[in-house]
């Protein structure tokens, strides 16, 4: 039975194929993981045992099949899961979700004023992304894989980790609401299409890769 007063963070840890839903319903795990589920519907208006019910099928739907519970991986592992898996998917996917954001804004803009507005948002996200993927490559990572952390230094950049991963999730929003909710007009051409496909895999990525770092990762050198 689905406890509805546990934590959305803790539900997605101890069962990832949650993520999913909330992501549909525009639920932030990541950066607001510490709602518990009825609250995280209340919030959000949304029927709470409707809620309860389609995460308790999509954790029925996965039984049967192993999952890796990435709280079991040393912090170096978890690391070098987090680059190989959303660091490295983020710099080949960024720059051609930027441009194509742009093309679809130039050719569908007039059409569609919210696209300029969804390109802009893009841009920003490249912005705040790309560079973060760089700090924590090579300053957050290094400081938490030593032997000895430096607390001190740690916690510094932790809270600034922390500050990115807000301001990401402002932009997500920004562009779910440009787009409206990823919702393609019937007159949508095929790059239209496929940036709204991109976007969509991309959120998802993002809000994984977020929710590691926020409530795997950050918890093992909080004080």
């Amino acid at each position: 039975m689905l406890d509805r007063h546990q934590s959305i963070a803790d539900l997605v840890l101890d069962h990832s194929e949650c993520a999913v839903v909330f992501q549909r319903h525009r639920i932030d795990f990541c950066c607001g993981g510490k709602l518990s589920v009825e609250a995280a519907a209340t919030a959000k208006q949304l029927d709470v045992e409707a809620l309860v019910g389609e995460l308790s099928l999509a954790i029925a739907e996965r039984q049967g099949f192993p999952q890796v519970d990435l709280r079991e991986l040393s912090t170096q592992r978890l690391v070098a899961h987090i680059i190989a898996k959303h660091h490295e998917y983020l710099r080949r996917a960024l720059p051609f979700v930027r441009a194509l954001a742009a093309k679809v804004s130039r050719v569908h803009g007039d059409h569609n004023p919210k696209l300029r507005d969804l390109a802009t948002a893009v841009e920003e996200l490249a912005a705040a992304l790309l560079p973060h993927l760089d700090d924590e490559e090579q300053s957050l990572f290094p400081a938490l894989t030593v032997e000895q952390p430096n607390r001190e230094q740690v916690s510094k950049f932790l809270a600034t980790m922390m500050e990115d991963h807000l301001t990401v999730a402002k932009i997500l929003q920004s562009i779910r609401t440009a787009s409206d909710d990823f919702t393609l007009p019937e007159w949508a051409c095929n790059s239209y299409r496929a940036l709204f496909s991109e976007l969509k895999q991309m959120e998802s990525d993002v809000f994984t890769h977020v929710h590691l770092e926020n409530h795997i990762l950050l918890p093992r050198f909080s004080s």
